[in-house]
């Protein structure tokens, strides 16, 4: 196991404490929200911990053992056992987000689903004898095991879609993020947090090569400062999602077909405000 440039076995130094610190605040916040308390919470981390220090960790050259983890991670041995032999709790793509992600990615970014200004345009619900462009196509083109009308109807419940009055389905995010939907809104969250964190953990780790992870931020600013800043931030963000959407469709489509495709991407962007603290000040950019 490798220690992180400048650190101590067994010392971890104060700024990565209160990075720790700070992380974790949004987190229970989430926590004591649904209700999830703090010894459900040490029995899931307790879990995780073992889980990496298994699969991550490993003695070049030697079995990993139950006696090792429990080193690494402060586990009791007896945990470690339960815990190491436990069968895993799949956190895969559901297939509602899968789906959703394709054919928006799709409706955004090929031009037959794009008006003059390059926006989504409403879509007919079926494409008739004729097979025009269709909401019916859109979903043909990505998946065809999966009913037109089964996707429009749920899609109608997470609020993704509209029916317009000329009976056409209209778009109503520019990514798949919906209205509604516990279940869809909590694995974007546990996907776009964990590979945030990844990037940021990649990076603080050094390793090469680092990864984009860049960001901007100012503790001056009022409301109405704030609020053209985040449709500066919105418009900029969707045209650079729009942009690598498009080019990675097309080399998404090359690398199934030449069967060398291994790997996943995330790219995403983010925005926050919130009030100052009082102990903040602006800082030295």
């Amino acid at each position: 196991m490798e220690d992180s440039p400048g650190t101590a076995l067994g010392v971890t130094p104060p700024p990565v404490v209160r990075a720790l610190r700070r992380l974790l605040r949004p987190l229970v916040r989430l926590l004591l929200h649904q209700q999830f308390t703090y010894p459900m919470f040490i029995r899931l981390l307790k879990a995780v911990y073992v889980e990496i220090a298994a699969k991550e960790f490993p003695v070049v050259g030697k079995a990993q053992t139950d006696s090792r983890i429990s080193l690494l991670t402060g586990v009791h041995r007896k945990d470690v056992k339960r815990l190491w032999r436990e069968e895993a709790v799949t956190d895969g793509m559901s297939d509602t987000v899968t789906l959703g992600a394709q054919l928006v990615a799709w409706w955004t970014t090929d031009p037959k689903y794009l008006d003059a200004a390059q926006r989504p345009r409403p879509l007919p619900r079926l494409a008739g004898t004729l097979k025009a462009v269709s909401f019916e196509t859109l979903v043909a083109s990505v998946n065809t095991d999966i009913r037109p009308r089964a996707v429009l109807d749920e899609w109608l419940r997470l609020g993704v879609v509209q029916i317009d009055d000329s009976d056409q389905v209209c778009l109503v995010v520019d990514a798949f993020v919906p209205e509604k939907g516990l279940d869809e809104k909590a694995f974007l969250f546990g996907q776009n947090i964990h590979d945030h964190l990844a990037a940021c953990t990649h990076n603080l780790l050094a390793r090469s090569p680092a990864l984009l992870e860049r960001c901007i931020f100012t503790n001056d600013l009022s409301s109405a400062s704030v609020a053209e800043l985040a449709e500066i931030a919105r418009e900029s963000g969707m045209r650079a999602i729009h942009a690598v959407s498009k080019r990675a469709i097309e080399l998404e489509r090359n690398d199934v077909t030449t069967g060398t495709a291994s790997e996943r991407i995330n790219f995403g962007v983010y925005f926050f405000t919130e009030a100052r603290h009082p102990d903040e000040s602006t800082p030295t950019h």
